[in-house]
This record gives C-alpha cells, structure tokens and sequence, in this order.
C-alpha cells in the first residue's frame, strides 16, 4: 500500500486523482496524521501494510518561516525525518519532494544533484536539513527537487496570474529570476513511475533527483505566455499588459533565487523518460481550466 503524506495539497491533490485514475490503492493523510509525532507516525502504521510513503507535507510559505522558524523547522526537517524512522521500522520505501531552494540561486548554469547545497532563508535551510535528516534514517529514500511548482489544484503562481489579469489593466512581473515552471500533473506522473519501476525490479538507485519541466525563462516570461494562452484558449476576454520589474520593487523578507534551473541529465537516464517542455505542459492545463 502506498501511504500518500499531504494529500490535500496541490501535489497531493493531483497524485490522488491519478492514483485513483489507475487504480492504485493508496491512503491519503493531511493533519489528520502529524508528521511532527513519531507517536502518532507509529499508531498509524500498525494499521496498514505500508510500502511506500509519499511525503508532499511541507512549509513553504517562504516569507512567513523567517517569522515562524520554529515550526518550519519542525515540519520540514523533523517531519522528514520522523518519516525516515517510521519507514524504516516497517521496511517502507520513501519519496520525499524537496527544492531549488536548497540551493542560493546564484549559479549561472543548471545545479545537479552533486552541487553542493547553499541554502538561504529558513524554508530552503530546513528544507536541506530535511533532505539530509532522512537519508540518515532510511536509505531506501527517493528525493525529487522540484522548482516553480503549478497547476489546477491550490494556491499557485498560473491561478493568482489569471486572477490578476482578469481584475487589471495591467500587472507588473520580476524578470530577474530565472527558472523553470513545473505542472504538478506531470511531477505526479513522474513519482508513480518511480513507484512502478521500482515495483517492476528495475534498476533505480536511492538518492537525490531533479524534476521541473524543460526550458528556462522568467517568471515575467511565464506571465506573458499565460496570458497569451488564456487569451488563445478563451479563459481571458479583456485585455491586461503584462511588464517587466525587477525584483527590487517587490521587497520581500528573503531573496528569491536568481537562477532556479534544475539538471535533469540523471533522471532522464535513470527512468528513461521524456520531459514536456513548460509551456506545452502550461496549454495543457490552461484546457483543463477553460
């Protein structure tokens, strides 16, 4: 059985709906199920014959962790943690979904898994230290960075961006962060596909792997071809002109990451899949909305 941690996230809410598109059976948890309480991660397993634990639980609001340390440290790094003990007492395999946060954003050419970590702010600090907490506890551990995470299902960057052009004439976008937007759905299909291979005795090594959909643009760039897809696709019927800023003019507690971009070189080879380009993946949920 696979135990799917954060299900009513976006992520968890998109791996819910293909699970059970699939007919893989899976059991979903959100607060109901404290990942800060290695108690609570016990009781709940003695219940269910557990192989695989999907971990989507995470704080990520990025601003509010300088604010809320403590508790960001705890669900991000002791909850990875505590989920790499309770598997390993059941023997259970992990998949864990991590950051480019983990990184300070300022590379000029795409981080590997074997780039040395750099973290800053709070978020991307517990969330390295989560990484590395639950490798000490189980081996058997799969983590999957992700960066510029979207899609249908929560509060997202495409969501706010068609609210946004739908009310003004006008919004002001960064061009200053480079990175590259990932669909959920196509993150949800590649952790199954994990579980599959895995499952089918193929050869897939436990560790650190990069996940985003291919190309790498701004998030001003991103905006633009929102726009001109929602437009495309009828979502938006009014006008709104999408311009450049910097970063600078949106003040923020923690500095963004200048450059987000993932290598996917070991993921590629290692399942042996093709990754969508962002914006055929970003028409495809725009479809799904309209």
């Amino acid at each position: 059985m696979i135990w799917l941690i954060g299900n009513k996230g976006m992520l968890g809410t998109e791996l819910s709906l293909m699970l059970d598109e699939k007919k893989i059976f899976f059991i979903g948890t959100d607060r109901e199920a404290d990942i800060t309480n290695i108690s609570a991660l016990e009781e709940f397993t003695k219940n269910h014959a557990i192989k695989w634990i999907i971990n989507c639980a995470a704080y990520t609001a990025v601003d509010k962790a300088e604010d809320n340390k403590d508790f960001c440290r705890i669900l991000n790094e002791t909850g990875a943690m505590n989920i790499g003990k309770i598997a390993k007492e059941i023997n259970a395999k992990v998949i864990h979904v991590s950051t480019d946060y983990v990184f300070n954003g300022r590379g000029t050419s795409p981080y590997t898994e074997e780039k040395e970590t750099d973290p800053i702010g709070v978020y991307g600090i517990t969330k390295r230290d989560g990484e590395t907490k639950l490798i000490q506890e189980n081996e058997k551990s799969f983590i999957i960075r992700t960066a510029w995470l979207y899609g249908e299902h929560g509060s997202n960057f495409l969501k706010t961006m068609l609210r946004l052009m739908k009310e003004k004439e006008s919004i002001s976008v960064v061009n200053d962060q480079k990175g590259s937007p990932t669909w959920a759905n196509d993150l949800a299909q590649v952790i199954i596909e994990f579980i599959k291979q895995v499952n089918e005795d193929k050869t897939v090594p436990y560790g650190i792997y990069n996940y985003t959909n291919e190309g790498e643009i701004t998030w001003f760039n991103f905006a633009k071809e929102i726009y001109k897809q929602a437009r495309e696709q009828g979502i938006l019927t009014k006008d709104c002109e999408v311009k450049p800023c910097t970063s600078a003019e949106f003040p923020a507690k923690v500095t963004r990451p200048a450059y987000s971009v993932l290598d996917k070189t070991k993921i590629k080879a290692t399942l042996g899949i093709n990754i969508p380009v962002w914006n055929e993946s970003l028409r495809n949920v725009i479809g799904k909305l309209a």
